[in-house]
């Protein structure tokens, strides 16, 4: 199986932007840890802060990638092109926030993402992003 993470625009900036929200861990630690818990999988890695270059990702993936796990950032809050990207395309998508974005400013709690994300995981750092690579491997070997 093989699993495309995406993290967009500041997350480059882990461990150094508000890691009261957002924890101390850099987004090269986030993505170690990830792949210590899948062996079996191959888990490929993209980070972008421009929007343009991540639909381009998402479109070049339809085909190779059995499932992405997608962290927007702040383009989880009126990305419509995002949107119609992750409808447009095969593999199924699921959504992760590393905060609550429920319990952030109100700005924050919307998602154009949530309604095309086969699920969505917020609040729970960068476990939420085992989780969600788990429920795609779960989801693909009973075929749904």
């Amino acid at each position: 199986m093989r699993i495309l993470v995406i993290n967009g625009p500041n997350l480059n900036l882990l461990g150094r932007r508000e890691p009261d929200v957002y924890g101390h861990a850099s987004l090269e630690e986030v993505n170690a840890f990830i792949r210590g818990y899948f062996k079996k999988t191959e888990i490929d890695f993209f980070q972008s802060n421009h929007e343009g270059a991540i639909l381009d990702k998402l479109h070049a993936a339809s085909e190779v990638y059995d499932g992405i796990v997608i962290n927007p950032g702040a383009l989880t809050h009126y990305a419509y092109a995002l949107h119609d990207a992750i409808k447009a395309i095969r593999p199924p998508v699921m959504e992760v926030h590393l905060s609550n974005i429920h319990a952030r400013e109100s700005f924050r709690t919307q998602s154009v993402v949530a309604p095309v994300a086969r699920g969505t995981i917020s609040g729970l750092g960068p476990y939420g992003y085992v989780l969600a690579i788990r429920a795609l491997v779960h989801f693909a070997k009973k075929g749904n």
